[in-house]
């Protein structure tokens, strides 16, 4: 790969690059490298690493990993309130490629997906408190029970959004884990699908051997819920819900030694293509009426949980992979 190839293709990176030479300055970075450390390129080149990174010893360990022609990792570094993993690997005598991945954002913290939502979360409150009446009075008043069970499905559902509401207000937007069972989640999900106008044809294809994780199972239905209506709304008639178990997942830094594995499959119109690179931002959206937020915080979800969510596939075939941890299970 010649020069001009590799700039190319560095500049593109999503993942954070850097040259640095062999005085342990900034010589060269890409705009991934520019936005974690919060820092125009120009204004960055030049820089001394121990100080962008902050981190004592740097250059005892970068003198050491020369010498031995190895890499040398930071984990969870803390850079203008953002967290970092960072790795410094010698290439030759004279210089370093610096490789920064932002990790997610921790718990309670104001991340762009839930400073949007507790704004949200003030509009929604007394909405939902007259959604519950409501329901609680067709309840009383129909005396079919499958109408009495759809009432009573409102009801609860009404419940749970009041308290990821209140969650969210407080900020205290962390998950509450506890062990759970996903596929008595994922049943959850298919009953409040199943009650829906139109609703999705949906196949499920559990793995029964799966044992319980840990998980917030409200966090984890929103997040499928999420999945399933992005797929109703581009079309999708039917959905394939899959669980096994894997293992030695990569996880950005981090390998699972063993996962959940959940496929959502649908036969929807699939992911524009110039939305591919960017799909789980905030505010970023395939439909005009759409808010850009569902995509956003599943991924949110994901990490929260330690795993990740992942999209492939192509029109017709279109499949988001969420991989949870099953170690501290």
């Amino acid at each position: 790969m010649n020069d001009i190839d590799w700039r190319t293709w560095a500049e593109q990176a999503t993942t954070g690059l850097g040259l640095v030479d062999s005085e342990l300055r900034l010589a060269w970075l890409n705009p991934s490298l520019a936005e974690a450390l919060e820092l125009g390129p120009r204004r960055a080149v030049g820089q001394p690493l121990p100080a962008l990174l902050d981190e004592p010893g740097l250059a005892a360990q970068a003198a050491r990993a020369r010498g031995g022609q190895h890499a040398v990792h930071w984990r969870d570094l803390r850079i203008h309130a953002r967290r970092l993993d960072a790795s410094l690997q010698p290439l030759g005598p004279e210089a370093f490629l610096l490789e920064v991945h932002v990790l997610a954002e921790p718990a309670g913290s104001d991340s762009p997906v839930s400073a949007s939502l507790r704004g949200f979360a003030h509009e929604v409150k007394n909405p939902l408190a007259g959604l519950r009446g409501a329901a609680q009075l067709l309840q009383r008043r129909v005396g079919d029970a499958d109408l009495q069970a759809l009432a009573g499905m409102v009801i609860a559902e009404a419940d749970r959004l009041a308290a990821l509401a209140d969650r969210l207000l407080r900020h205290g937007g962390a998950s509450q884990c506890a062990p759970l069972n996903i596929h008595a989640v994922l049943e959850r999900v298919v009953a409040l699908l199943q009650a829906e106008p139109a609703p999705l044809v949906i196949h499920q294809d559990y793995d029964p051997s799966l044992p319980d994780l840990r998980g917030d199972a409200d966090r984890l239905q929103q997040l499928l819920l999420n999945l399933a209506r992005n797929a109703h709304e581009a079309g999708a008639r039917a959905l394939i819900l899959r669980t096994r178990a894997e293992h030695g997942v990569r996880v950005g830094e981090r390998v699972l030694r063993t996962a959940v594995r959940l496929d959502v499959v649908d036969d929807g119109a699939g992911v524009p293509a110039e939305l591919r690179d960017t799909l789980f931002e905030p505010l970023v959206s395939g439909r005009a009426e759409g808010t850009g937020l569902g995509l956003a915080l599943a991924r949110e979800i994901a990490h929260e949980h330690g795993g990740e969510l992942r999209h492939t596939g192509a029109p017709g075939a279109t499949t988001f992979t969420l991989w949870l941890p099953l170690e501290s299970a």
